[in-house]
């Protein structure tokens, strides 16, 4: 079974690793690849928290609507935990 996520629609200064494509969109766990460093503190010399990263599948008429050449094509975009809502 998949789970649904959203990617948070935010506006933090700095650094992010959330691209603004995805940011408000809805896609499944493809799968978790890990826990990592957080990049948003790495980026400015901090000690890291250790968050989890996930590989999201987002179909191409979530992301571009009807503008989408291929509506059921996906993109496979690698999002950090804390940028996701469960839904």
């Amino acid at each position: 079974m998949t789970e649904r996520v959203r990617v948070k629609s935010l506006c933090p200064p700095g650094h992010v690793r959330a691209p603004w494509y995805l940011r408000g969109k809805v896609g499944e766990i493809e799968r978790v690849l890990g826990r990592f460093g957080n990049p948003e503190q790495l980026a400015y010399g901090l000690q890291a928290d250790s968050r989890p990263l996930y590989r999201v599948r987002f179909t191409m008429a979530e992301l571009w609507g009807e503008a989408a050449e291929t509506p059921t094509d996906t993109v496979d975009a690698e999002v950090y935990g804390h940028w996701l809502e469960r839904l």
